[in-house]
């Protein structure tokens, strides 16, 4: 049988990670060692309170129904965090969980677009951003990171024309995969700019408690003027190491909130109760794993940007994340054959940039998946594979 599946189905390649994938099994089966910074899946696990939480929650077999609705005791953690943690005040009314922030950006063009209508996604940014709502029917526009605005928008840049038609605008920092942080100045222009073009901001906070120097990651709230022109997105996959939970938090302007819930109230019914509490305690419990994973990070980062230096790769360190964006060596031109010779010859498997966008060119991104010493195993194997002398 013909089966005839969706054009928007048929958008979507299998793109570069299935090829990542693909090689990485053919060098496993040659015996070869793989150094695999490919997938952001962090290697250390929940603090043991949060499983504990969990654990106990799913003993209770009334946990195993329908949770409808995120419970008053979640939504009541929800605020007592942004108020600690960020000095945000929240409504009730103004929190929604969903199965992470993936879906929710995803489906929040469900609330926000009719088919047609233009958002506007970073270049380079996370795939998720423009796929979505893509998928959704909704026409998504970039706009240009460069790496001489520390990979910040320009809004002068953005073509009036783009920015009028907009319905919303996606930033994230820090910033997957760009590694870089906004300070001050930016979410106020960022503040500016939503209410001059009278279009939502989706701030992507998924790695607020991964920021390098020293610095204390914000929200977007805490600026003046968001809460009337913007939503968050709060994750709790990074920070607290519950990935497989499949939970974040959508968070700010009331009426986008209860509107997004409304469309979710259609296709889910609500997060799993053992998950439910096992985020109540990640939010309430004791917080000083999640300033000690930070650190962590760092010295991951610093490794393994340090050790490419070294050996004449040269990295700059990254500003946030449990990523690095580095630019490919000089004797390359294309990040995809760059990414393929790193993998064949060094057994190290880093992303392409342009899977991020047409302008992550010239840049590999890495995960910091391991700890400090096999980093700097890999970085051995990517000297001694000679691929920097070619």
């Amino acid at each position: 049988m013909d089966i005839i599946f969706s054009k928007r189905s048929q958008s979507i390649e299998e793109g570069i990670f299935s090829l990542l994938n693909t090689k990485k099994e053919e060098l496993l089966k040659e015996g070869r060692t793989v150094y695999n910074f490919s997938v952001g899946t962090p290697d250390f696990h929940p603090p043991l309170h949060i499983m504990e939480a969990m654990q106990e929650a799913c003993k209770d077999p009334d946990n195993y129904k329908y949770a409808l609705r995120d419970k008053p005791e979640l939504l009541k953690a929800v605020q007592d965090f942004y108020r600690n943690r960020f000095g945000v005040e929240l409504k009730t009314g103004q929190i929604m969980s969903m199965y992470g922030s993936q879906e929710g950006m995803a489906h929040i063009a469900l609330a926000l677009c009719d088919p047609g209508d233009t958002l506007l996604v970073p270049n380079p940014g996370y795939p998720v951003f423009g796929i979505g709502p893509e998928l959704m029917g909704a026409k998504s526009v970039s706009y240009p990171l460069y790496k001489k605005n520390n990979f910040l928008p320009d809004f002068e840049d953005i073509p009036e024309e783009d920015a009028e038609a907009a319905k919303y605008m996606i930033i994230s920092y820090p910033a997957n995969p760009v590694c870089s942080a906004a300070d001050d100045s930016f979410y106020e222009r960022a503040v500016a700019f939503a209410k001059r073009h009278h279009l939502i901001l989706l701030h992507d906070n998924a790695y607020a408690d991964l920021i390098y120097g020293g610095r204390k990651g914000k929200s977007f709230l805490s600026y003046p003027g968001a809460m009337e022109v913007g939503v968050e997105f709060y994750s709790l996959s990074k920070s607290y190491n519950m990935t497989g939970m499949r939970i974040s938090f959508a968070v700010g302007n009331e009426e986008v909130i209860r509107n997004f819930q409304k469309v979710r109230s259609q296709i889910d019914y609500g997060i799993f109760l053992p998950v439910q509490y096992a985020a109540i305690a990640a939010l309430t419990g004791p917080q000083e794993s999640v300033a000690e994973q930070c650190r962590l990070y760092e010295e991951r980062c610093q490794a393994l940007c340090r050790g490419l230096s070294r050996i004449g790769w040269e990295v700059p360190d990254g500003q946030g994340t449990m990523f690095v964006w580095a630019p490919i060596p000089k004797n390359y031109t294309s990040s995809e054959r760059f990414a393929m010779d790193l993998m064949d010859q060094a057994g190290v498997i880093a992303v392409p940039g342009t899977a991020f966008g047409d302008l992550g060119e010239g840049y590999v991104r890495f995960a910091l998946v391991y700890p400090v010493e096999t980093i700097e195993k890999a970085v051995r194997a990517i000297e001694e594979s000679g691929i920097l002398r070619i």
